[in-house]
């Protein structure tokens, strides 16, 4: 066997046999490097938006099966190995939320226990955002959800539009809130006629800001409806205005604190020009349709001839479609982060705006360890 020296040390070296040992440790990452995508719902609505992601990827839809059983029970079987894979679960909220949520707890936990690498949750629409704040006696149930989703293994989310931006405070891991607003903004270029006759309008001032990145974006006027017709925050029925149990006491009796007036809502007014525009009013969420129904109203009034319905997520609950059919609202334009299918059977008044592109490009650059940067390009902090 040959000696060769090294800084004065001699070294044994043996031509036989050569070292294998970083070929195979090169080998296993490579093994470990892909990637899968799962659907964490088995209905055809919710897989078609699925399908779509993993066509532009390129890639095969992950094997698994997601069902109830007999006593309405979630079960999961993932049919493949994801051992040492990043995964992404595609999930899209149906009617039915609560069983959603938990086929996306269960294909989690399952994929956790699986020796997943990563776990990245793909929910264009987060369920229950709207309930990320305290009011009266209730829950912040918002904040919840993000305990159970990290409980149950993932380590990463991607969404889009959260109704409020503070939600991502909520987790203690990466939350990519994406835009759907310049898919949005190129349809009303595209699909609006004479669109430079438009203006942009927010249903309240609550939504003014989001209504106002559109309309700098577009070069159009702002107006801002005022005043609304429903009283879901009254303090009525709340027991808060109900006077103290009489007791006796002895001493201190406490700080007499300065009466608050009861706040005394405004009829809805406009503020701003739309006689003889196009009203297109902007919001995150259309669900229940009377606000909307309510302001198309007031805007045909003050004149505007034409009324379109800009929002990222249809929800559309209830009877929506007849009353969207049955109002003076032109056309209703979402994306397809929520199926909706069989409310545009019942309403040809709503179109859908397809934003798979931009979640198959997010998907790419998280497994790819890119920035996401490219995604966020000219998007303000208040938008």
């Amino acid at each position: 066997m040959p000696i060769r020296r090294f800084g004065g040390h001699r070294s044994l070296v043996s031509h036989s046999q050569p070292p294998k040992l970083s070929y195979g440790y090169k080998k296993m990452n490579i093994s470990r490097s892909g990637y899968r995508v799962f659907s964490a719902n088995s209905t055809t609505a919710c897989t078609e938006l699925a399908k779509r992601i993993t066509e532009r990827l390129g890639v095969e839809l992950g094997k698994s099966v997601v069902y109830q059983e007999s006593n309405t029970e979630t079960r999961v079987d993932v049919k493949e190995s994801v051992r040492g894979q990043d995964i992404f679960i595609i999930q899209t909220i149906p009617r039915d939320v609560n069983t959603a949520i938990m086929e996306l707890l269960v294909m989690a936990y399952a994929l956790k226990t699986s020796c997943a690498k990563n776990i990245i949750g793909v929910i264009p629409y987060f369920p229950y955002s709207k309930q990320c704040k305290m009011r009266k006696r209730g829950s912040i149930v918002c904040k919840l959800l993000a305990s159970m989703l990290a409980k149950a293994g993932l380590t990463h989310i991607i969404t889009m539009d959260l109704h409020q931006k503070e939600i991502q405070g909520f987790f203690n891991f990466p939350v990519d809130n994406l835009r759907a607003s310049p898919f949005l903004i190129q349809y009303i270029q595209e699909e609006i006629p004479d669109y430079r006759n438009a203006i942009i309008v927010a249903k309240s001032p609550s939504a003014a800001k989001r209504a106002q990145s559109y309309a700098e974006r577009l070069r159009l006027g702002l107006a801002v409806m005022h005043g609304e017709a429903h009283h879901s925050e009254s303090d009525m029925a709340d027991g808060r205005q109900s006077p103290p149990l009489s007791r006796t006491t002895t001493g201190h009796t406490g700080l007499e604190l300065p009466l608050m007036m009861a706040k005394e809502k405004p009829p809805i007014t406009v503020v701003g020009d739309v006689g003889g525009r196009i009203a297109i009013i902007i919001d995150d969420i259309i669900d229940d349709v009377e606000d909307f129904v309510a302001a198309a109203e007031i805007l045909k009034e003050r004149g505007a001839y034409k009324i379109y319905i800009m929002a990222t997520h249809g929800l559309l609950s209830a009877d929506a479609p007849r009353l969207i059919e049955e109002s003076a609202i032109d056309e209703v334009v979402v994306t397809n982060t929520v199926p909706h299918e069989v409310q545009k059977l019942q309403c040809p008044k709503i179109k859908t705006v397809d934003v798979s592109m931009i979640l198959a490009e997010a998907i790419r650059r998280i497994h790819n360890g890119e920035s996401m940067a490219y995604l966020f390009r000219n998007i303000a902090v208040d938008d």
